[in-house]
């Protein structure tokens, strides 16, 4: 009987060793995956928003980013003088009312909130007041092909975007 126990141990422990071998090239697995993706939760939340200048128009586009569990859109649009421009989707001054969001009407956008009416030519260049919020040339880089605007930028204005309800 002591030589079956004897077997039935040794079979545990093989089965348990291989259980554990398993895991830990399951683990490794997985943390090679990572590394080579170069993505991890921290480095996921701190990823700029790129928006490819192919995709701009006269027609708005709104870019959709997110900080934390707060969803937020940046506002792109092709000036009549060819330049991008580009802004927060939300009103300096009714933001807090949670419908503080544009929308286009021909070459305006309109703030759903007041009814306010912003030239497109205007997005960028004015600041203060019931316009949306512009991001400016120190907060965003541009090349041949995107324009990247800063995480950190986007993470200081994600409270302008905390009662949306778009």
């Amino acid at each position: 009987m002591s030589k079956k126990m004897n077997n039935k141990n040794q079979s545990s422990k093989t089965k348990f060793i291989m259980l554990m071998a398993m895991g830990f090239v399951l683990l490794a697995a997985l943390l090679i995956y990572k590394g080579l993706s170069g993505e991890d939760e921290d480095s996921v939340a701190a990823k700029e928003l790129v928006i490819p200048k192919s995709e701009v128009s006269e027609t708005a586009k709104f870019y959709p980013y997110e900080v934390g569990n707060t969803y937020m859109e940046v506002i792109a649009v092709k000036a009549k003088d060819g330049t991008i421009r580009t802004a927060l989707n939300t009103c300096q001054i009714c933001y807090d009312s949670g419908r503080g969001y544009y929308e286009q009407q021909g070459d305006e956008l309109i703030c759903f909130n007041c009814g306010n009416r912003f030239r497109i030519e205007d997005l960028e260049q004015i600041r203060g007041g019931c316009n949306p919020i512009p991001v400016l040339k120190e907060y965003k880089q541009e090349d041949e092909e995107n324009i990247i605007i800063s995480q950190e930028f986007l993470a200081e204005n994600a409270d302008y975007f905390k009662k949306w309800k778009k």
